[in-house]
């Protein structure tokens, strides 16, 4: 059994009844130390955080959809008053939001147009030509965000180097306008063939709509994602280009609305890749904060992992909608740099709408609280992926669903006490779950509720482990030994079941669970990662270029961290997208040393080696080999000898730590707890029954308060934590 003593060492506020617990420790006031905010938008609970003197105060309430800055301001709100902290205290605020990925799978965005090189209109439809599901006669993908109609080419070509073989025909762009204001176009993206090698048509064309129509939002697909590849290129500046004007509306006015109630400090936004950014910059690249919730969650678990030492760990976040799961080695979550928004197919890979942006990788399926179950034609239980959300929400939320979910099953289970559901700010109705799983799931197999409720409960905990093997074996990663991190709403509950499906011995709950992401955003650098495309051959290494474009990259990203952390050390990661010649994918490999800091020559394009620069060149290049080859065996274990390798892109990190972030773990939730004496089996708060299916009925278990256990005790169970 799972010592208490490891998980409180992560924090104290429980999962459920976090906020009220906290509330009370937090005590009144706060005398004179400033406060940092942390707020995350999901699909069901909009969750805020609140550090303080190292002390964490947090709240969740329900996502208000139609206007989703009116739920950030009421938790904002409550958890200020709870915490006894002035609105002038706070002095930093970070938010993640799903908004910009809930516009594209809703189609709810801007009328977008997209500009293109004569000829490559259809290049976003043809995709790549393959169909994701190959026996399914009727499968079709997504269309495209902006229809035939409304791509429009222009006269301009520019060749792979960057040189201009046809110059842009100014007059094909002028002939555009009237179309824009046929369609009542709001946000235009330019995605010119090779823009990434050479973005000077893209950005005439920029200027020439900025003159003519200053009122349209304009999406370069050169400031975006300038890297090769030209669907996932146009597909990236479509989709920011969609939800641009929604973005910067929210973004700004909830920025303005902060203000208005006294928060007059810096608002950053966190990032898919792990980090914050500016406001600005987020205005200018929503599409950038596709993944913002999730990362903070993965961002927490690697926390933890290096503070308590844990190894390598899976990091479980299941919320209200989803369930995420993210390999962490060594304290580092996978990254990517493609990701699929919107998956139309049973979420499975190929069937959304790519993006080329960083994300950090893992593994996301409709599997949440608010899953809904039922049965198919088979007689077969399934849960999700579709979800009753905050509106209506379960059936035990009382709010007018009637549909059978998970948190419904887990009340029935008695897994869930109603009254203590979100800290108690939303109550729940066990009779409503209990009719509702009846009547949805028990009445089509002839079980009782509680059967039945089992039934869906195994089911999506199926469904997840399932989830986490894939993604795993896709990564050339193990999960034996692991330790599974649990947090979101829903993952405490199934932590448990989740490790003996993947025979994993030990699961932790840190403090705060239920609002991991957002404690996630306290802990996050802000940084900016920035890509370029600039092919090369490492038989024809040119060390003049890749100081060039490591020079600009800093440049480009130091900019942007600069406004976020003025003045504050960084830190630098640059990374090589690489492969052997002729195939068709790259993997990301750390530049060694001798490349970042070697880099001699004389200007791209022109190395003439004398002795000395020949052995730095030399050098370099062996570096660099090594390191791919120790990343490729890693992945696919074997490396080919004899093939010369290929560089196709080229990424570059700045950070600086998140203002006031420290190194005791205290944005974590580890606030030291209640004085008291240790031991095993402390006396329970309360009892309640469970139902686990392997005996008839209910048995009786023990309810112990979070906040009431001390570091080293034991609980025996069953048990409700």
């Amino acid at each position: 059994m799972p010592r208490v003593g490891d998980t409180a060492r992560a924090g104290n506020a429980g999962d459920g009844s976090g906020s009220r617990s906290t509330a009370k420790r937090a005590g009144r006031g706060t005398g004179g130390q400033s406060a940092r905010l942390a707020i995350d938008i999901g699909g069901t609970f909009t969750d805020v955080a609140l550090e303080t003197g190292g002390r964490l105060v947090t709240t969740k309430v329900l996502t208000t959809h139609a206007a989703p800055e009116r739920g950030v301001l009421e938790g904002v709100d409550r958890v200020l008053e709870m915490a006894s902290v002035a609105p002038p205290a706070v002095r930093l605020v970070i938010h993640g939001t799903t908004l910009a990925t809930n516009a594209v799978i809703e189609r709810k965005g801007a009328r977008t147009a997209l500009i293109v090189t004569e000829g490559h209109r259809d290049a976003l439809e043809m995709a790549h030509e393959n169909r994701f599901e190959q026996y399914d006669i009727g499968v079709d993908r997504p269309p495209p965000l902006v229809p035939r109609r409304l791509r429009l080419p222009v006269r301009e070509r520019v060749d792979r180097r960057g040189r201009v073989l046809v110059p842009l025909d100014e007059d094909t762009v002028h002939s555009l306008l009237p179309v824009l204001d046929e369609h009542d176009i709001e946000s235009v993206a330019v995605g010119l063939i090779h823009g990434y090698a050479n973005p000077a048509h893209e950005r005439r064309v920029a200027d020439i709509l900025a003159a003519e129509r200053p009122g349209l939002a304009v999406t370069l697909a050169s400031d975006v994602c300038p890297e090769v590849r030209e669907y996932e290129r146009l597909s990236t500046a479509c989709a920011n280009a969609y939800v641009q004007p929604l973005m910067a509306r929210y973004l700004v006015g909830l920025a303005g609305s902060l203000r208005g109630r006294g928060l007059a400090c810096p608002f950053l936004l966190m990032t898919s890749g792990g980090g914050l950014t500016t406001l600005e910059t987020a205005v200018e690249a929503p599409i950038r904060l596709v993944e913002s919730g999730p990362a903070g969650g993965a961002i927490l678990a690697g926390h933890l992992a290096r503070e308590l030492d844990l190894g390598d760990v899976l990091s479980f976040d299941m919320g209200g909608t989803t369930a995420k799961l993210c390999v962490i080695d060594g304290g580092e979550p996978l990254h990517s740099r493609t990701f699929e928004v919107a998956r139309s197919y049973r979420f499975r890979q190929g069937s959304g709408l790519p993006v080329r942006v960083p994300v950090i990788e893992m593994v996301e399926i409709g599997a949440g609280g608010g899953s809904i179950a039922g049965v198919d034609d088979l007689d077969r239980v399934h849960v999700g992926p579709a979800s009753a959300g905050s509106e209506p929400g379960p059936a035990a939320y009382g709010r007018g669903g009637e549909d059978a979910t998970v948190t419904d099953a887990d009340v029935v289970l008695g897994r869930i006490d109603p009254e203590l559901f979100a800290g108690g700010a939303i109550g729940l109705d066990r009779s409503r779950a209990e009719a509702a799983i009846a009547d949805r799931v028990g009445a089509k197999l002839g079980l009782d509720a509680r059967l039945a409720a089992l039934g869906v409960s195994e089911m999506v905990d199926e469904n997840m482990s399932n989830a986490a093997r894939t993604h795993a074996i896709e990564w050339g990663k193990g999960l034996a030994g692991r330790t599974v991190i649990a947090f979101g709403g829903s993952a405490p509950i199934h932590a448990a079941r989740l490790a003996d499906k993947l025979e994993l011995d030990r699961f932790l709950v840190p403090g705060d669970a239920g609002v991991g992401s957002a404690v996630g955003f306290l802990l996050a650098p802000i940084s900016y990662e920035v890509v370029r495309s600039r092919y090369m051959r490492l038989s024809r290494f040119d060390p003049g270029l890749v100081r060039d474009v490591l020079a600009g990259m800093r440049a480009e990203a130091a900019a942007v961290v600069d406004q976020g952390a003025p003045g504050a050390a960084t830190t630098e990661r640059a990374r090589a997208y690489m492969r052997y010649a002729g195939q068709g994918h790259e993997i990301g490999v750390e530049l060694p040393r001798e490349v970042v800091e070697g880099g001699g020559g004389r200007g791209a394009g022109s190395w003439e080696a004398d002795s000395e620069d020949s052995e730095v060149h030399s050098e370099a290049v062996a570096a660099l080999r090594a390191a791919f080859d120790r990343a490729y065996d890693a992945v696919y274990g074997r490396t080919i000898p004899g093939l010369d390798v290929e560089v196709l892109s080229w990424t570059l990190v700045v950070s600086a730590a998140a203002g006031g972030a420290n190194n005791s773990g205290e944005a974590s939730g580890r606030a030291a707890n209640p004085a008291g004496e240790s031991g095993d089996n402390p006396p329970p708060a309360a009892r309640t029954e469970l139902y686990e299916g392997t005996c008839e009925g209910f048995v009786p278990a023990a309810v112990h308060h979070r906040l009431n256990l001390n570091p080293g005790d034991h609980v025996t169970g069953p048990a409700l934590i």
